[in-house]
């Protein structure tokens, strides 16, 4: 295991995050700083969703559900209990890890578009029931009290607290996703990939290895919303599971490259780019989720391997550098 860290495709995603994460420490900008929280919060969205979907092959469009609910259980902790930062969001991920093992052992006999609808109704029964949720706040979520921040140093050192805890967290999981990628369990889920008949044949244990990548994908969003919304200062259930973001993490993955380490990177940083110019045009500004839907429609249509299998079969120099 040791020797397959020294792959160049490793280094050249952690350069990329490390590139992205350490700019506003070097510049001290808090506007920089915010946008970097953004791309880099979606760099590891993503990276975990391609556990799922790009080794496993099944297609989530409910993995914001993790997002969502490990957010809530780690705000809860924080306002109710009194709960530090760190706990919370270990707290929140080990929450998103249940609800994702439990999901699994149910949703996973389900494949292909079956269940794809599953996790879309997942996604919806959840927000359905923290809107009713009275200890969770209800349609009005709950907010942190802003004396909650001295603890940290006052508000300003704890923002820079979250981003450097996101920037750690990101830089794991890259280094999670390769691993994976090149394990004998990793191997087995790209065996299901290809076809799961087969991979039980040649003895791949199917049933439990998609509910661990389930969960491996679902504790990663599970602290990153907890880190998110301590950020924010509150947390509602319209911000917590918004399907558009679900959508939007699929065509992340797509753009850059499905079951690769770097795809889920590029495709991040490169979405996230587009989405802020969008945003701030006149033009587009209404219009950016229709254009997040035809850019994933193109991308199945004539780059389904995404901007990095695009490059290696392009330059097949690249594939020694692209992982």
């Amino acid at each position: 295991m040791g020797r397959r860290l020294w792959h160049p495709g490793l280094y050249l995603a952690l350069a990329v995050v490390l590139a992205l994460g350490l700019a506003p420490g070097v510049t001290g900008g808090q506007g920089l700083r915010e946008s970097m929280f953004t791309i880099l919060m979606s760099v590891g969205l993503a990276s975990s969703l391609n556990i799922l979907v790009g080794y496993t092959g099944y297609v989530s469009f409910g993995h914001i559900v993790f997002f969502g609910l490990g957010g809530y259980v780690g705000f809860y902790t924080m306002t109710q209990l009194g709960w530090p930062l760190p706990l919370a969001a270990l707290v929140g991920g080990v929450a998103a890890g249940i609800l994702a093992f439990i999901l699994g052992r149910i949703l996973l006999r389900l494949r292909g578009a079956y269940f794809a609808l599953a996790t879309l109704g997942i996604l919806e029964a959840m927000r359905a029931f923290v809107t009713n949720f009275s200890p969770f706040g209800g349609s009005i979520g709950l907010s942190l009290n802003f004396s909650a921040y001295r603890a940290y140093g006052g508000a300003n050192e704890a923002l820079w607290l979250t981003y450097w805890i996101l920037v750690g967290l990101v830089v794991l999981t890259v280094v999670v996703s390769y691993l994976v990628r090149k394990s004998k369990f990793g191997l087995g889920l790209m065996a299901i990939r290809e076809d799961e008949h087969a991979a039980e044949i040649m003895g791949v244990r199917a049933s439990r290895a998609k509910t661990w990548a389930l969960v491996l994908s679902a504790v990663i969003p599970g602290v990153i919303g907890v880190l998110f919304f301590f950020k924010n200062g509150s947390i509602e259930p319209s911000d917590a599971f918004r399907l558009n973001q679900s959508i939007e993490l699929l065509v992340m993955v797509m753009l850059g490259g499905q079951g690769t380490v770097l795809g889920p990177v590029l495709g991040a940083f490169g979405y996230q780019r587009l989405r802020g110019y969008l945003l701030t045009s006149a033009l587009f500004s209404d219009i950016q989720l229709t254009i997040a839907g035809v850019l994933l429609l193109l991308i199945v249509l004539f780059i389904p391997a995404g901007a990095v299998g695009w490059l290696r079969r392009r330059i097949p120099r690249l594939k020694t550098v692209l992982e």
